[in-house]
């Protein structure tokens, strides 16, 4: 009876692993264990030096509790040791707190080594010119901006394979978080802010983007693609989008930021100048995460509603002063 009860358990075991690894091998799309880009590889080194060092004191838990729960069973013929009164043993003392805290240096230096080299504001060392693509996220839908090349799609974003990304995030909406998990990155999207963020893909495809933060009732639908391309095929999408496309206007836009799903591939042939300042302006003096002067002249027009608000304050001042100067006059 005890046999047939192994024999059983066994067998339930071996199919759910089979059924386990058949399952996840039909079209998985192993996400950030998949890596497609110079940041997502560096970042999977760090998952797997994290897990490896964790491993070390995980694994040997988990083995020595069975052990001494095996050994230490009640049983008339067992030959394990009692010892009721034994309350300190030096050597045990050192192996479980020598061990963890050796395991959390390591693990406080490797981070630290990678959080720096992984600064999503630091630009990538490549030969090619990075590209540059403003994005915004809205309620519930992503917004990107080529500011070089004058077009402007909704929930789909193209670039260059093999050419640094460099991308300007914000957001006019509640605070989200913008994620291409197989070429790495995640960082927040606010309001007021404009956040830095350089990827790169090695390989032309496909790669699945998201917002990875709850924002409202459609949170789930903030998906997008991404995808790298040759340099040709690049220059001739954007030729299309400016020849087939409409322009996109300041109430174009008013319209598109309200709440609400877009379909995937919605672009546009230009958008108003200054745009992503004007977003990032609307809610206050915006700040600027990672950035440079050289950065902010390659990857802004201009900020548009500042000469306005210039010229207003200036001819504020014309009359405060004319005001000023006729009571002097009258006095």
């Amino acid at each position: 009876m005890k046999t047939t009860g192994w024999i059983k358990r066994t067998a339930a075991f071996a199919a759910l692993a089979v059924m386990t690894v058949v399952m996840t091998g039909c079209g998985a799309d192993w996400g950030v264990l998949d890596p497609k880009g110079q940041v997502g590889k560096q970042q999977l080194d760090l998952i797997i030096i994290s897990t490896l060092l964790c491993l070390v004191v995980v694994v040997p838990v988990l083995v020595l509790t069975a052990v001494i729960v095996w050994r230490y069973r009640m049983r008339a013929d067992s030959k394990a040791k009692y010892d009721p009164n034994w309350s300190h043993s030096t050597k045990l003392e050192a192996i479980w707190w020598g061990v963890p805290i050796v395991i959390i240096l390591a693990l406080a230096i490797v981070t630290a080594i990678y959080t720096y080299k992984l600064e999503p504001s630091k630009p990538l060392e490549h030969e090619a010119k990075p590209i540059t693509i403003q994005v915004v996220s809205l309620d519930w839908k992503w917004l990107f901006l080529y500011p070089e090349q004058g077009i402007a799609t909704v929930g789909y974003v193209q670039f260059p394979e093999d050419v640094p990304v460099h991308f300007q995030l914000t957001s006019d909406a509640p605070m989200n978080s913008f994620w291409i998990p197989r070429l790495g990155g995640q960082i927040y999207t606010m309001s007021g802010m404009a956040m830095s963020l350089n990827l790169i893909a090695d390989e032309p495809g496909e790669y699945m983007g998201s917002g990875a933060n709850f924002s409202g009732k459609d949170f789930a639908k903030m998906q997008f693609t991404a995808k790298a391309s040759s340099q040709q095929e690049f220059d001739d999408w954007v030729k299309g989008i400016k020849s087939s496309s409409s322009e996109m206007t300041k109430v174009g836009y008013d319209e598109l930021a309200k709440p609400g799903v877009t379909e995937e591939g919605v672009s546009y042939s230009a958008f108003p100048q200054g745009l992503f300042d004007q977003i990032v302006n609307k809610y206050g003096e915006g700040h600027e995460h990672g950035g440079s002067a050289e950065n902010k002249a390659e990857g802004h027009e201009g900020h548009e509603a500042q000469p306005a608000a210039t010229a207003e304050n200036s001819a504020d001042s014309q009359a405060a002063e004319s005001q000023t100067n006729h009571h002097e006059h009258h006095e």
